[in-house]
């Protein structure tokens, strides 16, 4: 190759470019470099040769480049050629395909040439003139825009233009108006560094351009391009461009400054940084007007913003932009340039009475403090120091806690940074503020900074005297009521351990330790177990002084002591030494040391503990398992009187799968039949889960299935016998096989005597109770995914089902009548029928299977059960007795003296159980809704739950006309059912609203919702604005199944008639949004026809969720029209009831916020359009009617000025 070019080269130039240009460029440029570097000699006649024709080549390839670089594309070939010589799109194609070749080899030439040129530029011996060399490198840079789309010859050309610029050769100038904005475009779409610090080398070329001519709007794009490009704001070179350019023009400038302030607010922490060293060096760098706009035009108003931003994150991150002059402070001329921005509006905007601008100013104090004037006196420097010091106490105070939060914090560091040189009296005054005060705040994100900003004092030495004396003042938080508090208080002490002559146990007494460690949440006592390790079980003793440790923390404080042993291995106490531990804590209990029954307890449940670390590691099994063999299980079991001790072996037993279990059967069935009040008390719950697992591990779980039951079937029949419940067929035979058995003892009853009411009472109680239990633990068997299947696959499951269902039968019934009532067997009951339903499990009803799911009979059931409550309920407000109406016999009824005895809870607690019960009753139809188990019992679900509502109304009503006086755990309670029956009857509502149209229950659908309305108003009006407001913020998740369900029927027709449809009564919350309307028009007081509503209410929270309700129908004009419809049929049935000033107020709902005012909006509402004209001809007529009174006159002329204006669209054509 190199030898074929040679001899080219050494017949002609012209000879030797053609030769080259017919070779790959890639390999064959070694050979061209070669040649010219060695033949070429600056007397040689081949010099002025090649110049010559270099220059000739390029030169013919610009005549070319017209037609050569601007051609349309390829288009692709057609799928079949025709023969027809008129086949035009044939010929398109072949001349598009050969201009592209034609471009193609003009591109690969012009590479070739580059080279060449470039080598000719940059020759070793100077053996061509630069000016000779500029005219061809003129052409090629003059032409770079039509090389776009071929990226190596755009490269080749942009490269050898740069590099005549870094040699600084004649013409520089001239290469560098295309050349720039390929760079620049380059740097920003490959994103590589080097490309970046290549543009930053050429920035002088920069200075060459007219900012202000109309012509570089493409180059200060890309330039503006870069302010907002990582890549620059990352690194050192980019930074460094992006500071240049605010150099060349004052225009560029305020254009960058504007981009900058857009990308603050969204701005990521690197970016914002990157923001603000690049306007520091710019400041540093510029003169005179161009530094004016820095500090005046953009500084300033960053300052500003950053007390006045509308959010705490927008002022944080315009802070983040002035950390470049504020880290730079000592530079000459920055403290002088922040107290001339600063100074005008910091203290001004610290004593306003918007806490929002208090706090923005407030983290700007700190991060300037202090501000001070450089060329001020020492006297005025103090006067403005002390007066930021007076500010910062009194903020200390403020009224507002997130201001109090951020002084106090900042305060800390304040006195962390400057200890040395603030007077003492002023340290005094804050740090006793600190201690004294914001140590017992009522707000808990004070108190949190508080002991954030003692932990980052303590970074500074020379507090540590003061703080010594003073750091017991914090000792209470560690018993705080917020986790978080507590969490960092146990963080203080933890860096307490770590500084010498510091004791933790000064700061927090030891017993406040032990109670915190035994009794707070996971993550605080495993930082307190950290905290305790070198104390109680240290790595540099032996590890029977270890134990010894251990063992004095456990007789000391049992629970603690176990929680510690919970968390040792895991804050670094080798397992070698927890298995010495444990072998010390089981020889003890088994000794006979004189221990009570705390330290047993604490004693095995640190055993226990330990055993759960301890097995995960095989080793350590074997000799686990020995130390608890032979009869020593037993004689653990002895020992352990109380049900905690016990449930800590049982979990031991489960844990590591031992042998020796087989006799302990009695013992484990004890401890789980022992479950009264079992649903309240979560420490019980722990203990018989433990039970569970042993069982379980030692197969015996069909013989604790079978005692459960025993249990269940004993309080059904008792239930049949107190309350007359039917019984089903299994519970009917263990009803006789009690009865045979419980013969003798009722014979020996009768001879001495009548039995006691109370006795009997007190038996049944005690039934109930432990068969509460046994359901909660049934249903907690069915939700553990290791147990569910056991229990599902049992044979006696079905007596449990039955049972069950008679136990609750009875709960639902008499909830209200009898104190001892619990929510576990509904529960159990509803989660056992769901679980065997999805099984597809089938009841025996004798010999022959029925045929009807689970699901379906378990809804009849319940739905018979509630609806007996509900006619009770009716009943009782017509007069009636509810005991009449349950058909109780009259023996099974309450006395009156069974109320003065105190047998009975307060009439809340009942109702609040009972209220419980039915919700639990509605979860059980919404999960077998969503589940699809009852598909043909929608319109009885529906039905229930509007019922559910009425009821839960009634009581709400009750309870305010007796008006008890509540305390606000009982009203959070009553809140918690509220929400409740709310959440799943409007997820009942948006399931039954997904099945198909055809069979959706239009009817029981629409009164549902419209008692979810009333529902909402009379949160309101019974439980007050504040517990509404939070309702209301539930409610509007399901806003749009609420107004899907007021208008489905509706939506089906799309016919104006439907407004004739509404047969019902208007519901109540149609009088309020009426009166809401009337209030905003005139102050109304209650009339005859409007006593119902409570004129003295304005249902704020109530009127927010309409307007919710409105913005949302907007969005869809066909929703919108129907419920509009809906409304104005109520309007109708107002009328026809003379109820005048509630249809003023439901239209002036429907023009005024529903519709509104715009002309295009009612050309979209033809239904109602067509509504009000009926209306309005109705008004029209009553308004003659001369036997109304003077107010029904003023709202009927109300109406007509209503509607006057809008007749245009009831009379349109087509209406």
């Amino acid at each position: 190759m190199e030898k074929n070019l040679r001899s080219s080269l050494q017949t002609s130039a012209e000879e030797f470019l053609s030769a080259a240009v017919k070779l790959p460029l890639k390999s064959s440029k070694t050979a061209i470099k070669n040649l010219i570097n060695t033949v070429i000699n600056p007397s040689s006649d081949l010099t002025s040769a090649l110049l010559l024709s270099l220059r000739k080549s390029i030169s013919k390839f610009k005549t070319l480049s017209d037609s050569t670089f601007t051609a349309s594309p390829v288009t692709p070939p057609a799928k079949r050629v025709r023969r027809s010589g008129r086949n035009k799109k044939n010929d398109d194609v072949s001349s598009s395909t050969d201009r592209e070749n034609e471009r193609q080899s003009v591109v690969e030439k012009l590479q070739v040439y580059t080279y060449i040129l470039r080598l000719c530029v940059f020759h070793p011996k100077d053996s061509f003139s630069v000016s000779d060399l500029l005219p061809a490198v003129q052409e090629l840079h003059d032409n770079l825009i039509l090389f776009e789309s071929d990226s190596i010859l755009l490269s080749e050309i942009a490269n050898l233009c740069e590099e005549w610029w870094k040699g600084d050769l004649l013409g520089k100038e001239t290469l560098i108006t295309q050349s720039l904005p390929v760079l620049l475009s380059r740097s920003l779409t490959l994103k590589k560094k080097v490309d970046v610090h290549r543009v930053y080398m050429l920035r002088d070329a920069f200075t060459l351009f007219d900012f202000e001519d109309e012509s570089i709007v493409d180059l200060k794009d890309l330039l503006i391009r870069c302010v907002i490009s990582p890549l620059y704001l990352k690194t050192e070179d980019g930074k460094k461009f992006i500071a240049f350019m605010f150099g060349l023009s004052t225009q560029l400038a305020k254009e960058v400054f504007a981009m900058i302030k857009s990308q603050i607010p969204f701005g990521r922490k690197s970016m914002l940084e990157g923001y603000s060293e690049i306007i520091f060096r710019a400041w540093r760098a510029v003169d005179g007007e161009f530094k004016d706009e820095i500090e005046n035009g953009f500084l300033q108003g960053l300052f500003e913003g950053a007390i006045y931003a509308s959010s705490g994150a927008l002022a944080a991150s315009i802070r983040r932009v002035l950390g470049g002059f504020v880290n730079n402070r000592t530079t000459e001329g920055v403290e002088k340039l922040i107290f001339r921005l600063a100074e005008p509006v910091i203290f001004r905007s610290l004593q306003v009475a918007n806490s929002n601008v208090r706090q923005n100013a407030l983290h700007l104090l700190l991060d300037l403090f202090p501000v001070e004037d450089p060329d001020a006196t020492k006297e005025a420097t103090d006067t403005l120091l002390e007066k930021q010091f007076f500010l910062l106490e009194k903020l200390l105070m403020d009224e507002c806690p997130d201001v109090r939060a951020v002084a106090v914090e900042g305060c800390c560091r304040l006195l962390h940074m400057f200890w040395e040189i603030i007077p003492s009296p002023t340290i005094t005054k804050i740090i006793t503020k600190i201690f004294d005060h914001m140590t017992h705040d009522a707000c808990t994100e004070v108190r949190l900074s508080t002991v954030n900003g003692v932990i980052y004092l303590l970074g500074n030495p020379q507090s540590h005297e003061v703080l010594k004396v003073l750091l017991a003042r914090l000792g209470h938080l560690i018993m705080d009521s917020a986790s978080v508090v507590r969490a960092a208080v146990t963080d203080l002490l933890l860096l307490l351990n770590d500084i010498r002559n510091f004791h933790f146990h000064k700061v927090v007494r030891l017993d406040v330790l032990f109670s915190t460690l035994a009794n707070d949440q996971p993550f605080i006592a495993k930082k307190l177990t950290k905290l305790l390790v070198p104390s109680y079980f240290p790595s540099k003793v032996t590890e029977e002084e270890a134990c010894k440790r251990c063992l004095a923390l456990i007789k000391r404080s049992p629970v603690a002591g176990a929680r510690f042993c919970e968390f040792a291995a895991s804050e670094g106490v080798s397992l070698r030494s927890l298995l010495k531990l444990f072998k010390v804590l089981i020889g003890l209990t088994l000794s006979s040391a004189k221990l009570d029954e705390e330290q047993i307890e604490g004693l095995l449940l640190a055993a226990s503990h330990l055993c759960n670390d301890l097995v995960k590691n095989a080793s350590f099994q074997m000799a686990l398992k020995e130390e608890l063999s032979g009869g020593k299980l037993k004689t653990l079991f002895a020992v352990a009187s109380t049900a905690r001790a016990q449930s800590s072996i049982c979990n031991i037993i489960s844990t590591m799968s031992l042998d020796g279990a087989d006799d302990l059967f009695e013992e484990c069935m004890g401890l789980i039949t022992k479950c009264s009040g079992l649903s309240v008390n979560i420490e019980k719950q722990a203990e018989l889960r433990s039970a569970h697992k042993m069982i379980l591990s030692c197969g015996w779980f069909e013989d604790m299935l079978e005692a459960l039951v025993g249990f269940l079937q004993k309080a059904a029949c008792e239930c049949n016998e107190k309350f007359g419940i039917e019984l089903g067929k299994q519970d009917v035979q263990s009803a006789k096989r009690r009865k045979t058995k419980s013969s003798i003892k009722s014979s020996s009853r009768s001879r001495s005597g009548r039995k006691s009411s109370n006795t009997e009472k007190s038996s049944f109680f005690e039934d109930y109770a432990i068969a509460a239990g046994v359901a909660w633990q049934i249903k907690d068997l069915l939700l553990s995914e290791t147990t569910r299947n056991t229990l599902l696959g049992s044979g006696i499951l079905e007596r449990a089902y039955f049972a069950l269902k008679v136990i609750s039968e009875a709960s639902i019934l008499h909830s209200l009548e009898y104190d001892y009532f619990d929510l576990s067997p509904i529960s159990a009951y509803t989660t056992l029928a769901l679980h065997m339903s999805l099984h597809n499990m089938k009841l025996d009803g004798g010999k022959t299977s029925v045929q009807a799911p689970i699901s379906d009979l378990t809804i009849e059931h319940l739905l018979h059960c509630t609806y007996k409550v509900f006619r009770a309920n009716v009943s009782k407000e017509s007069g009636k007795l509810p005991l009449e109406s349950l058909n109780i016999a009259p023996e099974c009824r309450t006395n009156s003296g069974e109320s003065q005895t105190g047998a009975h809870l307060t009439k809340q607690t009942n109702i609040t159980r009972s209220v419980k019960m039915l919700t639990s009753v509605l979860k059980f139809i919404v999960e077998a809704t969503a589940m699809d188990l009852v598909p043909n019992s929608q319109d009885r679900c529906l039905n229930f739950s509007t019922e559910m509502l009425k009821f839960i109304t009634t009581k709400l009503k009750d309870q305010s006309i007796s008006q008890l006086d509540f305390p606000e755990q009982d009203l959070k309670d009553i809140f918690n059912y509220v929400k409740s029956s709310f959440t799943y009857s409007a997820k009942l509502l948006n399931i039954v609203l997904k099945t198909p149209k055809v069979s959706l229950p239009h009817k029981e659908a629409n009164t549902l919702v419209n008692e979810l309305f009333n529902f909402i108003v009379s949160v309101e009006e019974f439980l007050g604005y504040r517990y509404a407001a939070r309702f209301i913020a539930i409610v509007q998740q399901w806003l749009p199944d609420m107004i899907l369900a007021l208008v489905s029927s509706h939506m089906l027709k799309l016919s104006p008639e439907g407004a004739n449809e509404i047969s019902f009564s208007p519901p109540s919350w149609l009088y309020i949004l009426a009166r809401i309307e009337l209030h905003e028009l005139r102050d109304i007081g209650s009339d005859e026809e409007t006593e119902k509503v409570n004129s003295t209410e304005n249902f704020s929270a109530f009127k927010k969720l309409i307007e919710m309700m409105s913005e949302l129908l907007k969005a869809n004009y066909k929703v919108l029209d129907a419920v509009g419809v809906f409304f104005l049929g109520g309007s109708l049935k107002a009328f026809e009831n003379k109820n005048f000033d509630v249809v003023l107020g439901l239209l002036r709902f429907v023009c005024v916020k529903l519709v509104g005012s715009e002309d295009g909006e009612w050309k979209e509402v033809k239904l109602i359009s067509e509504s009000l004209k009926e209306i309005y001809s109705k008004v029209e007529t009553e308004a003659e009617n001369a036997s109304n009174n003077e107010e029904d006159r003023q709202n009927l002329n109300n109406v007509r000025t209503l509607l006057e204006p809008l007749k245009m669209f009831m009379y349109e054509e087509g209406n």
